[in-house]
């Protein structure tokens, strides 16, 4: 499945750098070389869980990252939302 720029897409991995968990949803920003021809990579923004009133997407944003292609997937009609608190990055 081609993933596409400003699509909701999951996590495939732990990444404890950022706090974040496989299964945790981020916004794909962009896509990006690898610098020494390393597999492509690709811009994240991770949005906290609230929503503002009549606004059908994810609330605030928290950071932007970016990770290697293979960190992401689309998501799927049988996956469901959850929430959670975000580690804390020592």
């Amino acid at each position: 499945m081609t993933m596409e720029l400003d699509r909701e897409v999951s996590l495939t991995r732990d990444l404890p750098e950022y706090g974040l968990r496989a299964g945790d949803i981020a916004t794909l920003v962009d896509f990006v070389s690898h610098p020494n021809n390393g597999e492509e990579g690709c811009v994240l923004e991770i949005f906290n869980a609230k929503r503002k009133r009549n606004d059908k997407s994810f609330g605030e944003s928290l950071t932007e990252i970016a990770v290697p292609i293979s960190a992401i997937e689309t998501l799927r009609s049988d996956e469901i939302l959850a929430v959670r608190t975000l580690a804390k990055v020592n």
